[in-house]
């Protein structure tokens, strides 16, 4: 069974569609990211799953329980899901443990003990109990944060851009240690984010939104890989349009040479679009005997310590395209461009 299903969720707010027509399906113990750039309605989507807002079309439920349609609205405070918010909302005045506590109104003091044990062993603070906030690092309190909202054991977890406050040097560490937090006690999480590196390493499953919509929802590498539209190509990663004519299911004819696919594909247009990503790129040395192949100019480099970084402009497009390891090109050089096999992103004009 599914923890949380959304079918048809609309809002509006002000006259303006923030969400329309939203289909979002999560899975037992699954964490989906909901990823997008601002604006495109995913902060609204988790306050609608939370009941923050009242989305007055659609329905939506939560561990097979409606709590919300054009006739029914469940508060917050029933739907038995935890929050975790940017600012770890933790009590400044109340212990480590108390923190932890907070939610656990029906349980004797006994209990309340054995659960707050439980959840400082589970989020690595043991020693920390009697601390203040403000005694701990942001890393810590985060943990405090997600102790909390696990403890009371909800059947859903939300998340709002909950590593935006954190050092970047500790960021993915953190990651990985919620992640494996949550995976531990067997609950399923909603987390929105616009930063795709942090949904890639946190996330099982993304949903890409744009324009108020579910734009496709599939693991990392599946979106990665097979993009269904422009707008999701553009958004997980940089890359360039090349014009592109299709000779067969796996090759197409480009500006820069016969490009190969791994996938076969069947297209309803015999030219188009493919879009190439900069590790599917290789540079290669200028030879002067070579009339045949495209080239381009570098504009500008920079060392990051295991190679050069080159920027290029071709196709009034710029690309940012690491070197192979040993190789180097000065600025304004001519480079030979070649497209590496791989699995081709195709789209129509």
């Amino acid at each position: 069974m599914s923890s949380l299903i959304l079918q048809g969720v609309s809002y509006h707010y002000n006259g303006t569609k923030v969400i329309h027509d939203l289909d979002l399906t999560v899975g037992k113990d699954e964490i989906v990211c909901l990823l997008g750039a601002s604006g495109c309605g995913k902060t609204t989507t988790l306050k609608a799953i939370a009941g923050l807002i009242e989305a007055k079309q659609g329905s939506i439920f939560i561990d097979g329980k409606l709590v919300s349609d054009e006739q029914s609205f469940v508060s917050p405070e029933h739907r038995n899901i935890g929050m975790m918010f940017q600012d770890y909302a933790l009590f400044p005045h109340l212990t480590v443990a108390n923190n932890i506590a907070f939610g656990l109104g029906n349980m004797s003091k006994a209990q309340k003990q054995q659960r707050v044990d439980e959840m400082l062993k589970l989020v690595h603070l043991i020693g920390c109990a009697d601390r203040f906030p403000h005694q701990l690092s942001g890393g810590q309190q985060q943990r405090v944060a997600i102790a909390r909202a696990l403890a009371y054991k909800p059947s859903l977890l939300l998340l709002d851009e909950p590593f935006s406050n954190i050092d970047t040097q500790v960021r993915f560490e953190l990651i990985a240690d919620i992640r494996r937090i949550i995976k531990a006690t067997q609950v399923s999480a909603v987390f929105v984010t616009h930063s795709k590196e942090e949904a890639f390493a946190f996330s099982d499953t993304l949903a890409i939104m744009h324009r108020g919509k579910i734009a496709q929802q599939g693991t990392p590498e599946q979106l990665f890989a097979s993009p269904c539209s422009k707008e999701v190509a553009e958004f997980l990663g940089q890359g360039i349009y090349l014009s592109a004519e299709v000779l067969t299911a796996t090759e197409y004819k480009t500006p820069f040479g016969l490009v190969e696919s791994y996938v076969e594909s069947k297209h309803n247009v015999s030219a188009g679009l493919i879009y190439v990503r900069p590790h599917q790129i290789e540079l290669v040395a200028d030879n002067q005997s070579d009339k045949f192949s495209k080239r381009a100019t570098i504009i500008s480099r920079r060392f990051i310590g295991s190679a050069y970084v080159y920027s290029l402009v071709f196709d009034e497009q710029e690309i940012e395209v690491a070197a192979q390891y040993g190789q180097s090109f000065e600025n304004n050089d001519q480079v030979i461009i070649k497209i590496k096999p791989h699995t081709v992103n195709f789209f129509e004009s």
